[in-house]
């Protein structure tokens, strides 16, 4: 580096720097507060642990489906050219650019006249899939426009339809996306939080996930348990991205969310 460059980096330094310890100091501050209100205290109660538990199984079964619904339409999307596939494109995007409480409110009217959907458990896994599968589709997108289509076509060549060049060559191939998608669905569902309060509601021991634990907790002025639950997912946070980027899927998990 030129010594007369030497200022310019350091000011680009401190600027990046300001925004990089604000999110420190905030994991910190949740921390530390939330190990003097009792934080494991807080964690072991039922209607934590209940929470906890919904949480993990609704985001996983989200998802999954999610990743069922990005697979086909990101391929789709990549490979085809069709009348339509901008509006497809943008449709996709729909659940993105939506606020969340529009969302929630969207399912609630569609499912209003379906016996038991609102307000139960496969309504929250219905509103976390509602906008994590946006997140998948476009990592999956960015995935398969990132596999060349040589491999597919010589497997092609060789005898195989497309649906088996698409099993035997194209996924394998798109593995570290799926893994992306998947750990992206996963993480956006765990912390939605909108759509869930309006289409599944925040009652205890039965639709209530982390998120809206976090805004019970606050409604009844427990500040400490608010804070320990808010600390778990942060945790949780931070482990999916390391183990994104220890499989190896970082890039284009971060391609996917630029695209």
């Amino acid at each position: 580096m030129n010594r007369s460059d030497k200022p310019f980096v350091i000011g680009l330094a401190l600027l990046g720097g300001l925004y990089v310890a604000l999110i420190l100091a905030m994991i910190v501050a949740d921390g530390v507060h939330a190990l003097q209100g009792g934080f494991w205290r807080t964690l072991s109660s039922p209607e934590i642990r209940y929470a906890i538990g919904l949480s993990l199984f609704a985001s996983s079964a989200s998802a999954a489906l999610s990743l069922v619904v990005a697979v086909p339409l990101g391929y789709l999307m990549s490979r085809h050219s069709f009348r339509g596939r901008r509006l497809l494109d943008a449709v996709v995007d729909i659940p993105i650019v939506l606020p969340p409480l529009v969302v929630g409110l969207s399912l609630l009217i569609l499912f209003s006249t379906v016996r038991g959907v609102p307000f139960s458990i496969p309504s929250v896994v219905f509103a976390q899939f509602a906008v994590a599968a946006a997140f998948a589709v476009r990592t999956m997108r960015v995935t398969f426009d990132q596999i060349g289509p040589r491999s597919e076509q010589v497997a092609m060549t060789l005898g195989c339809s497309r649906a088996q060049a698409f099993d035997r060559v194209v996924l394998p191939e798109a593995r570290h996306g799926m893994i992306a998608a998947l750990t992206m669905a996963w993480a956006r569902s765990l912390g939605e939080f909108g759509p869930v309060l309006v289409f599944s509601g925040a009652t205890r021991m039965r639709t209530e996930v982390l998120s809206t634990s976090v805004f019970l907790e606050l409604s009844i002025g427990r500040l400490d348990a608010a804070v320990a639950v808010s600390l778990l997912m942060v945790a949780v946070s931070v482990a999916t991205l390391i183990v994104v980027r220890a499989l190896g899927a970082g890039p284009t998990l971060t391609r996917g969310l630029q695209a």
